[in-house]
């Protein structure tokens, strides 16, 4: 009985579930994004490995971010 009230208690002080390392995880989708639109965007010859692992990561990225908002920020 006394964990379950630690673990309230706890959990009560412990209300937001935004975490600092969030805002690098946005910041790092932003920044391959902006590199994407920058390979496509190259005129006299388009590196495709690059435009393709770019946009893995990207999806990738995507993915995650999708998750931390709607997963764990909005519960």
């Amino acid at each position: 009985m006394f964990l379950a009230a630690e673990e309230a208690t706890e959990a009560a002080a412990t209300a937001s579930n935004f975490n600092t390392f969030d805002i690098f995880m946005l910041v790092f989708t932003l920044l391959i994004f902006l590199g994407f639109v920058r390979l496509l965007l190259a005129r006299p010859r388009k590196n495709l490995f690059a435009i393709g692992f770019t946009f893995v990561s990207l999806a990738t990225f995507l993915y995650v971010d999708y998750i931390m908002i709607f997963e764990v920020w909005m519960g």
